[in-house]
């Protein structure tokens, strides 16, 4: 049973879905969904003895093209509708024991291409508003199957966060005629103490006003509003700028880094949307080797992180892990 009910004291949408409670949970490697299924083995999601990259329906969606009908009747104070939306599975490698930062950058450079395609499909839905890109990585996350997979969720309408960085854009374009994200990379890059790593097309940075010690944000430096405006040679670096930022990530303290990764693209409601600029979130959840920042009762309850770090100085501690990548192309 799924379905959307209305929260009147915050404004939006908040999904149940209870079949959700009987999805997999950390199972061993023998019996992973996402491995190719082997020969007279244990039948996996994917029908096939390999794969390059899978992309397949959620078996335990939030969001369905065809939802059962709601449980309890809505009323006009709290209205509740079916949940209409598209969730698949994007499994990045047949091998489960690899990770995306252990992926060469050519298979980076294909799963931007795919997700590009995802998007551009997704995004042709009537249904569909908004198109969601993202992957929760590590056991500290609260992921139910290790294998390297990311998901996508097609919302029937514009999720809140991304909401308010629309609406904090268009208010800074109509303030300045400039786009918002535009100003916040250059005053990054004029800073320069906290940009981790760029290329011709991408810089990413720990921002001035992180809220978690090595959030990182990965900002085109052309103004595009989603995946489907980059040329190839883009396409080719942001696989690359992912890379090194992986790789970095995991160079912290010699362990696979968790973290939410998180693609914000312009809605595909058909309205216009040209003061708003793509860019990719990292929320990892490490402050140390060995502690985990929680949000606790004044990030969850009021909505205000307290970071107990410098974004300059955790920069530069990331920035010192940052690798030049090497292309099979080019040796």
């Amino acid at each position: 049973m799924s379905e959307l009910r209305w929260n009147p004291l915050m404004g939006e949408w908040v999904a149940t879905a209870t079949h959700r409670q009987d999805r997999t949970f950390l199972p061993p490697k023998d019996f992973c969904p996402l491995c190719p299924t082997a020969p007279g083995g244990f039948p996996t999601e994917i029908p096939e003895p390999t794969y390059d990259i899978a992309v397949f329906e959620n078996r335990f969606p939030s969001l369905s093209p065809n939802p059962p009908e709601p449980a309890v009747e809505g009323d006009d104070f709290y209205p509740v509708r079916p949940s209409f939306g598209e969730c698949e599975v994007i499994v990045y490698t047949p091998n489960h024991n690899s990770t995306l930062a252990d992926e060469p950058v050519e298979q980076i450079y294909k799963l931007v291409q795919v997700w590009t395609d995802r998007f551009r499909d997704l995004s042709a839905l009537e249904f569909v508003k908004y198109v969601f890109i993202f992957e929760n990585k590590g056991e500290a996350i609260g992921v139910t199957l290790n294998h390297p997979h990311g998901q996508i969720y097609a919302y029937p309408f514009v999720p809140p966060r991304v909401e308010r960085e629309l609406e904090q854009s268009k208010k800074h374009k109509e303030e300045t005629g400039r786009c918002l994200l535009c100003d916040i990379l250059a005053k990054e890059r004029e800073d320069k103490r906290r940009i981790v790593a760029e290329n011709a097309s991408f810089a990413a940075y720990i921002p001035f006003f992180a809220r978690y010690p090595y959030e990182l944000h990965i900002s085109s430096k052309r103004h595009a509003q989603d995946l489907t405006d980059f040329s190839a040679d883009e396409q080719a670096d942001l696989a690359e700028i992912l890379k090194q930022v992986l790789v970095g990530f995991d160079k912290l303290f010699d362990l696979s880094f968790p973290y939410m990764m998180v693609l914000h693209q312009q809605p595909s409601d058909g309205e216009n949307y040209d003061f708003y600029h793509f860019h990719i979130e990292f929320y990892p959840p490490l402050r140390t080797a060995t502690k985990l920042k929680y949000l606790a009762g004044s990030e969850s309850g009021a909505g205000l992180f307290i970071n107990d770090t410098l974004a300059e100085e955790k920069a530069a501690e990331l920035r010192g892990k940052i690798e030049n990548v090497v292309w099979k192309t080019d040796e």
